[in-house]
């Protein structure tokens, strides 16, 4: 009788797995760095020592520091867009961009876990928030995720986001809500995604009535 082939590992997948582990205890260990000694403080010395790799290996998967401080950022970002870009072309461009956020928050807070606790992302948001240079990086990728959104929402609608304003102008206001929803949960005390969430939510109920209804008591 012969015995039987041993199921064989799917070609990469313990090694891809293992850089991912790599890859998540470098983020970890430079969000603990910088938001416990401050990020012009921290050098990508520390953060490679601190996992017990080279600074060559902690190049092979961020170019520089300000990579690293936005690498949960970028993941949340990316499972937004990807949200975005299923909703049904059927939905208004405002009730698209809401339903994807909630969506992806639904989805997203393992995901973030699954690389650092969510208390930490929210101190490193803080810490974000109070360091010149990363304010600057974090202005200029807001700018270009707006933009990237913008156009989405323009093809989705078949339209020119250069030749018509409305994509940008309802992607600039709905990215304002959620800049303000992240600032007041950075500084709250409830750092669980639950929070975060029923806060964009209340935000976003408010969006419509802000721009439409008169605000003055009748």
């Amino acid at each position: 009788m012969a015995t039987p082939t041993p199921q064989a590992t799917p070609p990469g997948g313990l090694r891809e797995r293992k850089k991912q582990r790599t890859r998540d205890a470098l983020i970890r260990a430079a969000l603990e760095l910088f938001t416990e000694q401050g990020y012009e403080e921290t050098t990508i010395d520390e953060i490679a020592e601190a996992v017990n790799v080279s600074q060559r290996t902690y190049f092979r998967y961020f170019a520089n520091k300000e990579d690293v401080v936005f690498a949960v950022q970028e993941m949340v970002e990316a499972r937004f867009l990807e949200e975005l870009r299923e909703r049904p072309a059927t939905e208004a461009p405002l009730t698209a961009l809401r339903r994807a956020v909630m969506v992806a928050w639904d989805e997203i807070g393992s995901a973030i876990e699954s690389v650092v606790p969510v208390e930490l992302h929210m101190r490193s948001y803080r810490m974000i928030e109070s360091t010149p240079a990363l304010i600057a990086a974090h202005l200029r990728r807001s700018s270009d995720l707006e933009e990237q959104i913008a156009r989405l929402i323009a093809a989705r609608e078949g339209l020119d986001a250069d030749a018509d304003p409305r994509p940008r102008v309802v992607v600039a206001a709905f990215c304002g809500v959620m800049r303000v929803a992240g600032k007041i949960w950075g500084e709250g005390q409830d750092c669980s995604v639950a929070s975060i969430r029923e806060l964009t939510q209340s935000y976003l109920d408010h969006i419509g009535p802000a721009i439409d209804d008169n605000w003055r008591t009748r």
